[in-house]
Formats: structure tokens, sequence, C-alpha cells
């Protein structure tokens, strides 16, 4: 992917331009403060799946251009009339839809999961390393890290371990449950379990296992899918229906899940650029 497009020096999209974006992951809110920061003068409408909001999402919703509409799913796309219909039956307009739908895993989640690392994402990076930082301060040692899946995204998790001083030891054997620490310990995974009652131990676990992207709502759309799944997109991030673009694991590029490629506050500056460019160029036209 190219580097993050300046904004434009002034921002000429006016007040009435509508901004569409379907989901409020990771992408979607750093897409919102991209806009922010370059004091877009339309509205931002945000349709999320969830009926709760985490601290990150409300103080974006405390933004007087953004509207943040909990569990109101997009449900249908209707690319002709540039209108979202949620899954209760409400329509929302568009001059520009932005699909950040994210991925979902291939798999049920292992027992004991959540005492894991995970790695789906280039952003999950910051988060293993300050994990290992910590890990590392209270053995006074390298850890010892078990790493668990296939493909490119445990690739890049390996390489994330090694570059901050763990120990790898990789298996593409799913397991059974994590093993939990003793109580009361920092660490809160001992290792992992399999089917027949083996088990590897360690200072801690990763999983890095297969996510598909959440495509079906702009596949329904007409919108163009790459095979290995992910909405196609452009180095620009449009996809190849007119006024509809992708950010996120719900996009890929060159047939790879985006969020393996480009972290999503580098996206979201592009994509911010990009859009409100479209914006301006489009009311160029309109007063024309």
């Amino acid at each position: 992917m190219s580097a993050p497009a300046q904004f434009p020096s002034t921002n000429t999209a006016s007040a009435s331009a509508r901004i569409l974006i379907a989901g409020a992951g990771p992408a979607a809110r750093a897409l919102v403060a991209r806009l922010a920061a370059a004091q877009f003068a339309g509205t931002v409408t945000v349709l999320s799946s969830r009926d709760d909001a985490d601290d990150d999402l409300l103080e974006l919703a405390a933004l007087p251009f953004v509207s943040v509409r909990l569990g109101q799913p997009a449900s249908h796309i209707d690319a002709a009339a540039k209108v979202v219909t949620t899954a209760d039956g409400m329509e929302f307009g568009y001059d520009e839809l932005v699909i950040a739908t994210g991925s979902a895993p291939v798999d049920s989640p292992v027992d004991g999961s959540g005492r894991c690392l995970s790695y789906s994402t280039i952003d999950d990076a910051a988060k293993i390393g300050h994990a290992v930082k910590e890990v590392t301060r209270v053995l006074g040692r390298r850890p010892l890290g078990i790493l668990v899946g296939t493909g490119p995204a445990a690739g890049q998790a390996e390489a994330v371990l090694r570059a901050r001083g763990v120990r790898p030891v990789r298996t593409t054997a799913r397991p059974a449950a994590v093993v939990p620490t003793l109580a009361g310990s920092v660490l809160p995974a001992a290792g992992i379990v399999f089917e027949d009652g083996s088990r590897m131990n360690g200072d801690l676990v990763v999983l890095a296992e297969d996510r598909t992207p959440r495509d079906g709502l702009a596949a329904a759309a007409g919108v163009k899918t790459a095979a290995s799944g992910g909405i196609v997109v452009g180095r620009d991030f449009r996809s190849s229906v007119p006024g509809i673009w992708a950010i996120g694991d719900a996009a890929a590029f060159d047939g790879v899940r985006l969020g393996l490629l480009v972290a999503s506050g580098s996206a979201a500056g592009a994509c911010a650029a990009e859009l409100m460019a479209a914006l301006s160029r489009g009311q160029l036209a309109t007063a024309a």
C-alpha cells in the first residue's frame, strides 16, 4: 500500500457532505478521528452492531459532527440510491460509504482463549510488545512463548515475538484449551493442552488463527470481493462500486487481508484524505 495521502490544505467539503461508516471497530474509530483532525465540515454517521461502546467510541460520539447508532448494524446497501438500511429497518442516505465491518475467526474460540494474547492485524504488534515487556520484567529473563496458528498472521506474529526477545515455539495443531497459571499470578497462561492430553508449557500464549473478512454486506450490493475473502480495494481504498470504500479487516488488497498489510491509523489517514478530496470534487462538479 502507498503512504498516507496528505489532507487538503483547505477543507472544501461542505456541511451537507455525508459520510456513512458501516462498522465501529478500530478501523472505523481511526477514520472518524482522522476526519476530526482534518476538520471535516460534513456529518459522519457510524452504524454499530453492538449495543454498547468503549470509551474511545464514546469520545468520538461526543463530537458535534458525529452520530453513532448503537445496535443498528447495516444490513442492506442500495448503491444506486446511496441508501443503507439497518437491521431494524432504518434508512440512512450517504454521499460516501465506508465499510469497516472487520473480520471474524474461522473457528470457535479455544477454551480459555481470554488468557492469551492474540494476533490478527498489524495493530496487535504493539499490544504484544507491551505484554512481553511486562512478562519479561516479572520473570527477569527472556520469556518462552507458545504460538498457535498457520498462515500470514502466524508468520507475522512469530516475527513480532522474536523482535521482542521471545523464544517462540510454534504449533499448527489447534489446542483444546489454554492452561491457566496459579491463582494470583500476573501471567495469565501457562501453556496449552491438546485433545489427546498432551501439553506445551510456556510463559505466554499467542493465538494467530485464521480469520475471514466480513464482506457479505458488500458482496450482496454487487461490490467485488476477493476469492479468499475481503472487499477488493485499490491503493486509495475505493471498492469496485463508486461511492463505496473499505478499510480494516473487511477489505483485501492484492488478495491479502488489509489488516495484515497496513495499520488502521495509516489506512484511516489515507482514506480520510481521499474521501474529503472525492467529496470536494463532487461538489465542484455539481456547482459547475
